[in-house]
């Protein structure tokens, strides 16, 4: 058996592994691990499981993770997030479905503390489901509009996704950072206003909020938001003004939110335990696939397999729209079942040198492939954000009404990515200015 077969026939063994349901960080380095050892021996596979997780987790940009994850996890549970659901409110009510668009615009203001969609959609889902319930908000159009809000969480800074695509693929998080802004501001822009125009032809959806909100408490429901918004403009505002790295954020913004909290009286013991432990156990969790999908690079790169795969597709000579539409399939196709994390981590070593050959830019690729990603957090049947707000609402509303919501999203998301596709500069602009 050639080398190449070998690489092959392990990628399936790994494939079958994932749909007999083993956690995918252990399928991996199990079959990285062995397939190094059928080609290499015994020796090399066990220098290898030493050296490649030590030589990938000692990149300084993963430090960022657990910095990131900590200022997230500080303002959820501290509470330093619930004014942005308030404020946007009081604002939008009288929008056309003005709950909802505000239930947007507050997962929106929730991403900028936290790069996990999960953590968006739960705390979004506690505070605005109950609100557009008790206005008589159609039940799929509350629960699936927080679930779909939840997915902006990876797309504005901070990105976990991002953060680990620019180790896998060597670019840089910054500009990563700052084309992720720009698509998810567009993503929240996109959102609203289907909501508006839905609401508009079918006013039974939403009913209008009727209740008159005087001036000062309007202005009292901006000043709410003083907390959160101070840590987005330090952390943010310095980093694209070029003060500090994005690897200088995490730390400055997990810094900057426990001051926060503690000048307005939020920061306790209990606060800084259940962050401290969230923090630990969703960073180890992560480091785990991340490692793993490392020794799969080096396995397929040992076996030559990765390069025989990417060279037998970029040989067919398809067209680079026919190349990422394929791409785009796939990715939608993996969302269906697998967490953003491990599909990308598991396709990455394959992926990158297809889309690379075919003309495409690594910054442009890394905030495309966390928009299909996320859309995976919604896809049925696995889609993670509905789980995680089911598990928050009202127990009446079933799993398909949730689905039923997020469908309208998800073709709003597909709108989204076309656009992407049709004018890359949607996403370079910005990188390529301040870059």
């Amino acid at each position: 058996m050639s080398e190449i077969e070998i690489g092959l026939y392990f990628v399936i063994v790994l494939l079958t592994l994932i749909l007999l349901r083993i956690p995918i960080g252990i399928s991996l380095i199990t079959v990285s691990f062995c397939g190094i050892w059928a080609l290499m021996g015994w020796k090399i596979a066990w220098g290898s499981l030493g050296i490649i997780p030590f030589h990938f987790a000692s990149n300084w940009v993963l430090s960022s993770v657990p910095a990131f994850l900590f200022m997230g996890f500080v303002c959820y549970h501290a509470r330093l997030t619930e004014g942005l659901f308030t404020a946007a409110r009081v604002w939008m009510s009288g929008l056309p479905g003005g709950l909802a668009v505000a239930s947007i615009f507050g997962c929106g203001g929730f991403a900028a503390v936290t790069g996990s969609s999960v953590a968006c959609s739960a705390a979004m889902g506690k505070i605005a489901v109950p609100e557009m319930t008790r206005y008589n908000y159609d039940p799929s159009l509350a629960t699936g509009t927080v679930a779909a809000g939840g997915t902006i969480g990876a797309l504005i800074p901070p990105s976990l996704i991002m953060i680990l695509y620019s180790v896998m693929a060597q670019a840089p998080v910054g500009k990563l950072f700052m084309g992720g802004l720009v698509v998810g501001l567009m993503t929240v822009a996109g959102y609203a206003m289907m909501i508006m125009v839905r609401v508009k032809l079918n006013p039974r959806l939403a009913p209008p909020v009727t209740e008159h909100v005087p001036m000062s408490e309007k202005i009292a429901a901006l000043g709410r938001t003083a907390p959160i918004l101070a840590i987005i403009l330090g952390v943010f505002g310095g980093l694209f003004a070029g003060f500090f790295t994005p690897t200088e954020a995490g730390a400055i913004g997990a810094f900057l939110s426990s001051v926060v909290a503690f000048a307005v009286g939020r920061l306790n013991l209990e606060v800084v335990r259940k962050a401290a432990v969230e923090t630990i156990v969703t960073t180890s969790s992560i480091l785990v696939i991340a490692v793993g999908a490392s020794l799969l690079t080096r396995f397929l790169a040992l076996s030559g397999s990765g390069d025989a795969l990417s060279e037998a597709i970029t040989s067919m000579g398809a067209h680079p729209l026919m190349i990422i539409l394929g791409v785009t399939l796939i990715y939608l196709l993996l969302g269906m079942f697998l967490e953003p994390v491990g599909a990308m981590m598991l396709t990455l070593p394959v992926v990158l040198p297809i889309v690379g050959e075919a003309g495409y830019n690594a910054i442009w690729f890394g905030v495309f492939l966390t928009k299909l990603l996320e859309i995976g957090m919604l896809s049925p049947p696995i889609g993670m954000n509905v789980f995680v707000i089911k598990g928050v609402v009202d127990r009446s509303i079933s799993l398909g009404t949730i689905f039923r919501g997020v469908s309208w999203f998800i073709a709003t998301d597909l709108v989204i990515v076309a656009l992407c596709v049709a004018f890359p500069a949607i996403i370079l602009f910005l990188p390529d200015m301040l870059g």
